[in-house]
């Protein structure tokens, strides 16, 4: 943390925000390699990034970190590691700009999620967002007729209720430190990429685009969000954040040629929409509690 501590928060989460954005791009990239090799390559050039990570600025106490997250810390990790293998798994199976928008739906889950788990009050504003949010999300999967991209599609929701379940670890436990958990995530997200995996044997081509996804996509990006966002708001690290679903489909229309439907660009306004619209909300009662 020491290296990056001058460098303005917001400033490091957009920074991540712009790296996790090439997460659909490297997917898609990769030439015949399974969606559980890609899994296992991504999982271990990150568990790799982490661990350096880690021994330069925690040097020692990295297992005093771990032991202090306790079994929070662990189930928060495996969590985690659901969540990466899903993300994986969506940007595969259907488009990226559906993944894209579908993952952004995280803090509308967080605040359903509060309302059961932590007593947390839901404003008729945020019931309103979420309702949005749904017209939204019906009006993409409208457009995916195959089986295979609607499965995408649904399996992408575990992205952000695994990102949600874990915020709510985090506020529950607040010695549950975020980046140790990381190591974990990637631990466990390989060896589900091992197990699935016939083989682990791929191109070259294909270990480098792993080596970019794991190494610098997730590997910084995470790195960045989380050490930004200790400095930053939190309704503006997720304004900030929404980079990411505009860049992701963006790359994929520039790059792959991958098509953006009408009715899919509606349905993911309507999504941005209701997340801008609930953070917002967040960030005014933030500034009223001061």
């Amino acid at each position: 943390m020491n290296l990056l501590k001058n460098i303005p928060g917001p400033f490091l989460v957009f920074l991540g925000a712009v790296s996790l954005s090439f997460g659909g791009l490297l997917v898609k990239s990769f030439e015949g390699s399974t969606l559980w090799q890609i899994l296992f390559w991504r999982s271990f050039f990150f568990t790799l990034v982490i661990i350096i990570f880690l021994s330069i600025n925690y040097k020692k106490t990295v297992f005093d970190a771990l032991y202090k997250s306790g079994l929070p810390g662990l189930v928060g990790g495996i969590i985690l590691a659901v969540g990466f293998a899903s993300y994986v798994f969506a940007m595969y199976e259907t488009t990226v700009a559906n993944a894209n928008f579908i993952i952004q739906t995280q803090t509308l889950f967080l605040a359903i999620f509060g309302y059961f788990f932590l007593k947390e009050k839901i404003s008729k504003l945020t019931l309103f967002c979420i309702c949005l949010a749904i017209s939204g999300i019906l009006l993409m999967l409208g457009t995916s007729i195959s089986p295979g991209q609607m499965t995408g599609n649904l399996v992408a929701f575990i992205m952000p209720i695994s990102f949600a379940i874990l915020i709510l670890i985090v506020r529950k436990f607040p010695e549950v430190d975020m980046i140790p958990l990381q190591l974990v995530a990637g631990i466990f997200a390989m060896i589900i990429g091992l197990v699935l995996s016939p083989t682990i044997i791929v191109s070259s081509k294909d270990i480098f685009l792993g080596f970019l996804a794991g190494f610098f996509q997730v590997g910084f990006g995470f790195i960045f969000i989380t050490i930004g966002a200790r400095s930053t708001p939190a309704a503006f690290v997720g304004i900030i954040m929404l980079t990411e679903a505009v860049l992701g489909p963006f790359w994929a229309w520039m790059f792959v040629n991958e098509n953006l439907p009408f009715t899919v660009l509606i349905g993911g306004s309507i999504v941005i929409t209701a997340v801008v619209i609930q953070f917002f909300d967040k960030f005014i009662k933030e500034k009223q509690s001061l």
